[in-house]
């Protein structure tokens, strides 16, 4: 009997085990974001005050938006163990943060670039505001959504990130913001391959596939 007892236990401390490691994935998640968010929010605030430049301010709005999803949303037992994913999802997320506030003279009027990066706004807080508390950065199941702009694209908030950063960057063109949102363009396209793959292990994530066929952009990918 209690060589019984013994063994029922083991899988339950290990379950334990690997829930605990989840959790303070999720807060050194966190930890890194709000981090790496500081220095970026005391450079464009400032360059914001000196310029009043309202496409400056937008993008703060913006990353502001990532922090405060990634602070208030629901803690995750589920979440990719893989180092890659991490660095993936990581790399993603700092990426846009890296930009410069100044840059070369703007590539289309200023109104242009302001409603390209007001729409992309638009779209990854709906998308937020869909997801609520469910919100995260590194690959994890925190529950299938398939309403709102989820019904368009599977990926909504990062065509609304793609879409933003391109208007910043067509406001303030330069090779270090090009060079910047040119990898976190790619950290993005990485970080739908790896969600997909991990969500691809949820028969309702693999129906959501079925109903939405584009990731992206409708018609492109």
């Amino acid at each position: 009997m209690t060589e019984q007892v013994k063994v029922r236990a083991m899988p339950r401390a290990f379950s334990f085990t690997r829930i605990n490691r989840a959790l303070l994935l999720d807060m050194a998640e966190r930890v890194i974001v709000c981090g790496w968010y500081g220095f970026f929010a005391v450079r464009f605030l400032l360059a914001f005050i000196a310029t009043l430049d309202p496409t400056t301010l937008l993008l703060v709005i913006s990353e502001s938006t990532v922090v405060a999803f990634t602070l208030f949303r629901r803690p995750v037992t589920t979440i990719s163990m893989r180092p890659i994913d991490w660095l993936i999802a990581v790399g993603g997320t700092i990426a846009p943060l890296s930009a410069h506030p100044m840059g070369g003279i703007a590539l289309l009027p200023a109104i242009i670039c302001g409603l390209m990066m007001l729409a992309g706004l638009g779209f990854q807080i709906w998308a937020k505001l869909t997801l609520r508390r469910r919100f995260g950065i590194v690959a994890a199941n925190r529950g299938v959504q398939a309403n709102g702009p989820y019904a368009l694209v599977r990926h909504p908030m990062y065509a609304g990130y793609t879409l933003t950063e391109v208007g910043y960057l067509l406001a303030h063109p330069s090779l270090w913001n090009a060079t910047v949102y040119a990898l976190a363009f790619g950290f993005q396209i990485a970080r739908i391959l790896v969600e997909e793959r991990y969500l691809s292990q949820d028969p309702a994530y693999l129906n959501l596939k079925r109903q939405v066929r584009y990731r992206l952009i409708p018609g492109v990918f």
